[in-house]
């Protein structure tokens, strides 16, 4: 055996069975501080150590310098042991893989918590929930910022079109509508709340801005006619204009939502790498589409009814 000195370590190097060498090395602390004592692992090659009788015929060295086999002076058996060694923030660590899809996986680790906190770990032991569920705590963090700012984009968007603060809130009522639906379809698909539906549904309030302001430029194109031709002399006429701007000029409005439909269906329909993701990117989107344009062809024309008639129309309406 030879002794060098190798960067701030010494370096150890001896011939084996079979002519094979080995090296460790040792690790030197800073002049006036203890030298430390590492343990030292060698590992023969892979045809040494394959066979145990093979094995134990190895001779050793004993302190008077006779050579007997390994076998006398060690038990050797085959032990199923990690297949891998992991360590996180310096510690060493094992993973446990859960996969379900009976829940999500908010409510799936709170249960889990619940029932994790009956063991008693040992001293030095610690538990963490990662993965999936890690990450979903990074977005829902992310979310708390991002919706309220594409809230307030869009609302400012549609104020700076319109131009009223009031046209813009009545499109904004576009969003709890399309809510129902996409919660609703996403209950008969079977599919849980995930990163992949919320960001489905910030896409869907996109769309319903889109739908809300369709809706509202026709009811504001037939008021502007009927007012144009002096027709708005009374809360039947205010309705008669309403009802044309809303239900006789369905046919453009459907063409709107059924377009945007039928270019999600693909998606639903898809299989393969990511369709389980894409799917539910696309499931709020097309039960919110539904709902929103039921409810504003029923609830949009009965609030801008009442928004005309107080404020425009019954000031200076004639008596039936």
């Amino acid at each position: 055996m030879r002794l060098r000195r190798i960067s701030g370590s010494f370096s150890r190097t001896w011939v084996g069975p079979a002519g094979h060498r080995y090296r460790a090395r040792e690790i030197a602390c800073p002049r006036g501080r203890l030298r430390a004592r590492l343990p030292v692992n060698v590992r023969y090659p892979r045809e040494l150590r394959d066979d145990l009788d093979r094995l134990g015929r190895v001779l050793v060295s004993t302190p008077s310098g006779a050579q007997i086999p390994l076998s006398q002076v060690a038990t050797i058996r085959k032990v199923e042991g990690p297949s891998m060694i992991r360590n996180e923030n310096g510690l060493l660590a094992g993973y446990v893989y859960v996969d379900t899809a009976e829940s999500d996986i908010g409510g799936f680790v709170e249960r889990a918590k619940e029932a994790a906190r009956r063991v008693t770990l040992k001293p030095g032991y610690s538990m963490e929930w990662s993965g999936q569920y890690e990450n979903m705590l990074r977005v829902r963090e992310r979310l708390k910022l991002v919706v309220p700012i594409t809230i307030f984009t869009i609302f400012f968007l549609l104020y700076m079109n319109t131009g009223s603060g009031v046209k813009a809130s009545i499109v904004m009522l576009a969003v709890p509508f399309s809510v129902v639906g996409a919660v609703w379809l996403m209950y008969l698909l079977d599919y849980n709340v995930s990163i992949a539906a919320w960001v489905g549904m910030i896409a869907l309030m996109g769309l319903d801005a889109e739908t809300g302001v369709f809706m509202l430029l026709f009811l504001d194109l037939s008021y502007a006619e009927a007012k144009a031709e002096g027709r708005l002399r009374s809360l039947s006429d205010l309705k008669e204009a309403i009802v044309h701007g809303a239900v006789k000029r369905v046919r453009p409005k459907m063409m709107t939502v059924a377009a945007a439909m039928m270019g999600l269906m693909p998606i639903m329909w898809s299989v393969g790498t990511g369709a389980d993701v894409m799917k539910r990117v696309a499931a709020p989107m097309v039960g919110g589409l539904a709902t929103s344009f039921l409810m504003e062809l029923l609830v949009y024309p009965a609030i801008y009814l009442l928004w005309k008639w107080h404020t425009e129309v019954k000031g200076r309406s004639l008596p039936v």
